[in-house]
């Protein structure tokens, strides 16, 4: 039997609860779940999915826009809030089944 080492990481309580839930879904324990990640490492010698920016429509890339065009965008978000185009946070809580 191999001897053990304990593993002390600071994380984001946030992540370390969407994770679990995750987890705990799929029947594995958080030690196995990192056990299986620090394994594929080694298997592989690199991190085992894809690390890579989010690719973001140059339509919704605020970083890409003039101020003009960020203004315009926001105008027209507001315009569509106004008139009631867009599904508020109320609306998602229902579709989620969440009060």
């Amino acid at each position: 039997m191999e001897k053990t080492a304990t593993l002390n990481l600071r994380i984001n309580p946030t992540v370390k609860s969407n994770a679990e839930n995750v987890l705990k879904q799929l029947g594995i324990p958080m030690a196995t779940a990192v056990d299986m990640f620090l394994r594929q490492v080694s298997l592989t010698g690199s991190i085992p999915f894809s690390v890579k920016l989010p690719v973001i429509p140059q339509e919704i890339n605020a970083d890409a826009m003039a101020n003009s065009e960020l203004e315009e965008a926001l105008l027209h978000g507001y315009e569509q809030i106004a008139d009631g185009q867009v599904v508020g946070l109320d609306s998602v809580n229902e579709i989620f089944g969440k009060k």
